[in-house]
């Protein structure tokens, strides 16, 4: 495992573990996955995997239970991330909201803990304010954003008064808007990206195409699995493969040393079992050759899904069965 260089009370490792399916039927993994969620937990430690991310809406809380049970003893040992859905963050709810994912991760200090998204009815300063009590007192230790913009990220810090760790972002060769500027900011102030949806939900692992596209609600609903973006994405993965090939590796595990390639990225895919966790983590210490890396970033600007307003009446009759058309 690799770790990023920076200064924490604890390593961050470049792979973590996402948690959104613990706990939640929406991913569709049935009521046996939290004996498969503490065997995939325990194999992510045993495998130098430092970084836990969980939030108190993942499963309304029954992510934080099964994380903090299947870490045990191990608690101390690693960061345990998590994130208050910030409906009204004022900074008693968030003092508040800090003190019920505590007790449910069965924690008595949350290392990492994250603003779910911005809101847009209530300024940072007021929502930094809970933050920074709740790090005086020791309840939290490192403070972080998610779906921040580069600008409002640095407004929160200024209103923490402290640097805000890190910014967890949608990032994937399919979303690569942080490359923008948050990872140019990460890489000079010394903070982290963390890339949540680094496989864009499975689209890179190769395994679906327009005759075999996904089960389950959330990638439904997601209009990269459309069958018609699923044909345009053909090239991308073709490409993919050809690299995965001569490192004697996965589709998945390329993309994932896409993104690791940078020094302050940390993705967190999610596992749904103990032999995916450990082809997430064996990715870290793929090393990518300049001109792969460069094949792979045109393969994916190439890529031209429908996506947004154009994507609607697709979605609308994948929904009920009928055949998408071009």
């Amino acid at each position: 495992m690799r770790f990023i260089a920076l200064d924490t009370p604890k390593p961050l490792s470049k792979i973590g573990l996402g948690t959104w399916q613990f706990g939640s039927r929406e991913w569709g993994y049935g009521p046996d996955f939290e004996r498969q969620a503490a065997q995939i937990v325990r194999r992510a430690v045993e495998l130098g995997v430092t970084v836990f991310d969980s939030a108190e809406i993942y499963g309304f809380g029954r992510s934080e239970r099964i994380l903090g049970a299947a870490l045990g003893d191990d608690r101390p040992k690693v960061v345990v991330a998590s994130k208050i859905l910030p409906v009204l963050p004022v900074a008693a709810v968030v003092q508040q909201r800090a003190v019920a994912s505590a007790a449910r991760l069965g924690v008595t200090s949350i290392d990492l803990y994250q603003v779910h998204q911005p809101n847009p009815l209530v300024a940072d300063h007021t929502t930094m304010r809970g933050m920074r009590t709740l790090q005086d007192v020791g309840l939290v230790g490192e403070v972080g954003v998610s779906n921040y913009g580069l600008r409002r990220w640095q407004v929160a810090e200024a209103a923490l008064g402290r640097r805000v760790l890190s910014n967890q972002v949608r990032y994937s060769m399919l979303d690569r808007a942080p490359e923008q500027d948050l990872l140019p900011y990460a890489r000079q102030a010394g903070r982290v990206v963390i890339a949540y949806s680094p496989l864009a939900q499975g689209f890179l692992s190769g395994r679906y195409d327009a005759r075999n596209p996904p089960t389950g609600a959330v990638r439904r609903a997601n209009p990269y699995f459309l069958p018609e973006n699923l044909e345009r994405g053909a090239a991308l993965i073709d490409t993919v493969r050809q690299v995965a090939d001569a490192h004697d590796a996965t589709p998945s595990q390329i993309a994932l040393a896409y993104l690791l390639r940078h020094p302050n990225v940390l993705a967190i895919p999610g596992a749904s079992g103990v032999e995916q966790m450990e082809r997430n983590a064996a990715a870290a210490d793929i090393d990518l050759a300049d001109d792969e890396y460069t094949a792979l970033a045109e393969a994916a600007k190439r890529f031209r899904p429908i996506t947004g307003l154009a994507a609607m009446p697709a979605m609308l009759r994948a929904r009920i069965g009928k055949p998408t058309g071009k």
